[in-house]
């Protein structure tokens, strides 16, 4: 008799951790990451958020470093999700040539990740954080200046500046007059990164090379100007996870999803601002930004 208890209740316990184990919601852990910038920890926090709202349980691995370190943490399952740009994928990870159409190019990745890597990319954001050149509306108007064909055509009259590796890289000056014909510009000011945009408000550089969802365009009044040559592919971002995640819960997807269409440029640039120029914490920013979205409960 007493036997048949120990059986009994080695029965009941087995079935419970069985249930747990395949139970969606609230009983399952989903580790969220994030690479190593502001806007990475915005969004990371914002896929936790939400999954955190419809129920599950999140492990919170932000600041988790750059694209190597985060792509790997995905195909060794110490991760579960993170967010990526879609032109990185191309570039980056997958070492394909540049392409500038954003639909192909998100087909493109997502179609390699699921072959190469088994890894799902979900719906990307209009928002593109490619590299970028910006400068003072003002001055932008006053040359009449809004592509980098108009910028190349007066480049020799304008002091660029940025950081010292754009002066070399493939993707930075070379890569320019690859496509845009030989130029020069007057000067070149190779800085600190973190020294771009206090001296282009200073007057001390007429054109700065940013990102286009850098929260200083928004804070300093700044504009991008177009790459009307197609030198950078599209940077939208996008949650890629595992597909056994989403194999064990598809609803996953869909929650992770909700968030994609909302975020734009001009979103980005603001709530970049608030973390890199007001000092608030990403956290914070993006609960704010979801419940007034109506996609979180406050």
């Amino acid at each position: 008799m007493k036997k048949s208890r120990w059986i009994l209740l080695l029965t009941l316990v087995l079935s419970t951790l069985l249930l747990a184990a395949c139970g969606g919601g609230g009983s399952e852990t989903i580790t969220v990451a994030s690479k190593d910038f502001t806007e990475q920890f915005i969004i990371g926090e914002m896929y936790a958020l939400l999954l955190e709202d419809a129920g599950y349980t999140v492990e919170r691995k932000l600041n988790l470093g750059g694209t190597p370190v985060a792509h790997q943490a995905l195909l060794d399952s110490e991760i579960d999700v993170y967010p990526e740009y879609t032109g990185t994928g191309l570039l980056t990870v997958l070492k394909h040539d540049v392409m500038s159409d954003p639909q192909a190019v998100y087909d493109l990745v997502k179609s390699d990740y699921a072959d190469q890597f088994n890894l799902a990319w979900l719906e990307p954001a209009p928002m593109n954080n490619t590299q970028a050149l910006a400068m003072k509306k003002t001055l932008a108007a006053e040359l009449g200046i809004s592509t980098f064909s108009q910028l190349v055509a007066q480049a020799s009259d304008l002091v660029l500046i940025g950081p010292p590796e754009f002066a070399e890289r493939e993707d930075g000056l070379p890569g320019m007059k690859r496509v845009y014909g030989d130029f020069d510009f007057a000067n070149y000011l190779a800085v600190d990164p973190g020294l771009r945009y206090p001296a282009i408000i200073n007057d001390e550089a007429d054109v700065v090379v940013a990102f286009g969802t850098d929260g200083e365009l928004a804070a300093y009044d700044l504009v991008g100007l177009q790459d009307d040559m197609g030198l950078y592919p599209p940077y939208q971002i996008a949650p890629v996870i595992r597909q056994e995640v989403l194999d064990g819960d598809a609803e996953v997807a869909n929650i992770l999803n909700k968030v994609a269409p909302l975020l734009s440029n001009e979103t980005m640039q603001g709530l970049n601002n608030e973390v890199s120029g007001n000092g608030r914490e990403p956290i914070d920013v993006a609960r704010e930004f979801l419940v007034a979205q109506g996609l979180i409960s406050e």
